[in-house]
């Protein structure tokens, strides 16, 4: 019999299984819906022999040193600086807007009236939020914030999330800073990289314990019953005394008894292409163009060598339960009543731990995850498991 049941195999769950199996030297039970583990994470080589994220480009970067140390006791790393471009008027400048960028689209002498104006006001080295920008008095700053909000910002949120950026969370809107600065880095972060082998094997490596399970395709509601008025749970119709971490849908938990949270999905279209490099860089935004958000090559990412390469489209769409797959929650004051009510039924359940950017309906990174997930093993379970 199991001690613990957790539902998905992303690094929430997986990194609470391991901390579980070997601190405490108790039985896991992995149930994952889909046919691999690893979440979005996944990763598997296409028929060229290349390395690609099956769901979209996942670089890890990280200023948690625990989490750092903590993958790397699973995975050697690939030593990389994630860099991204977008097209303005036909021009590829560095993504997040900066002051390289700035030179890039006006003239000298603008550009340099323009980059001391930033300075002054905000200091060099300094991340603001478009949002804020756009707050600014100063009649040539005014104008710098309403060139970068309709060439870089605007468009690209609509295709993203189908909403204006004022619609959303300002912690969303917030991630994609213009940074006052000449670092052409996509994330500052100490510790930035791949794993060397891929994510699956890294979690596979993760998961590789004689007290951890796993049962792939399987729903967790055809083998569990959870009572959320009496907090009882059945495993295969027995009662189970352990405890359950969910890691899915925080709706999908409850049937929807709230309603249907909304969540933004992607298409991805994928493309081998008998040429050494498509593109110079790894991801290349097009906020103004076409009908996808960006084209990533990822060669760049893994530092693979192929004669040949592979690039992923990503064209954003609605989350429709049971079609595509639900990546980010849209948080704004629409649903804010909605996800109150189901994280009061979700206090209400002291034998089960919600956690990850689904169950939460919180946008995560990969590392936020990592964390929250050991804090919530640390805190939490090996203080009742001891």
């Amino acid at each position: 019999m199991f001690d613990y049941i957790i539902v998905g195999s992303g690094f929430a769950g997986s990194v609470i299984a391991e901390r579980i199996a070997n601190q405490l030297q108790k039985r896991v039970l992995i149930i994952e819906k889909r046919q691999h583990i690893a979440g979005n994470a996944f990763d598997s080589y296409n028929e060229a022999g290349i390395l690609v994220h099956n769901y979209g480009p996942h670089i890890f970067h990280t200023k948690i040193k625990e989490v750092w140390d903590y993958l790397s006791q699973f995975t050697d790393w690939n030593i990389y600086h994630h860099q991204v471009l977008g097209v303005i008027d036909g021009v590829k400048v560095p993504i997040p807007f900066n002051i390289n960028s700035l030179y890039e689209v006006f003239p000298k002498s603008i550009a340099s009236k323009l980059e001391e104006k930033l300075i002054q006001s905000f200091g060099y080295n300094v991340k603001v939020p478009i949002l804020k920008l756009k707050e600014t008095e100063d009649e040539d700053l005014k104008y710098l914030a309403d060139f970068v909000y309709e060439k870089v910002f605007l468009n690209y949120t609509l295709k993203q999330w189908g909403l204006q950026p004022e619609d959303l969370d300002a912690s969303v809107t917030g991630r994609v800073p213009v940074y006052i600065s000449r670092d052409n880095r996509y994330f500052q972060d100490r510790y930035q990289g791949t794993p060397k082998f891929g994510y699956t094997k890294m979690f596979e490596r993760i998961l590789d314990n004689e007290n951890i399970k796993v049962l792939t395709n399987t729903d967790y509601k055809e083998i569990v019953d959870i009572n959320t008025n009496t907090s009882e749970i059945k495993f295969m119709n027995n009662k189970f005394d352990g405890q359950l971490i969910y890691t899915g849908p925080i709706d999908y938990f409850f049937d929807y008894k709230y309603g249907e949270l909304p969540y933004r999905s992607i298409n991805f279209k994928f493309n081998d292409i008998h040429q050494a490099s498509y593109q110079q860089v790894g991801t290349v935004n097009y906020p103004n163009d076409y009908d996808f958000t960006r084209i990533t090559e990822f060669k760049h990412l893994t530092g693979q060598r192929n004669e040949s390469t592979s690039i992923v489209k990503e064209f954003s769409e609605a989350y429709i339960p049971g079609v595509n797959v639900p990546y980010y929650p849209i948080k704004n004051d629409s649903n804010f009543d909605n996800l109150k009510n189901y994280k009061t039924l979700v206090r209400q359940l002291d034998n089960v731990h919600f956690i990850g950017r689904l169950a939460e309906y919180q946008y995560y990174d990969m590392d936020a995850v990592i964390a929250k997930a050991l804090r919530v093993f640390n805190e939490k379970i090996l203080k009742s498991g001891e």
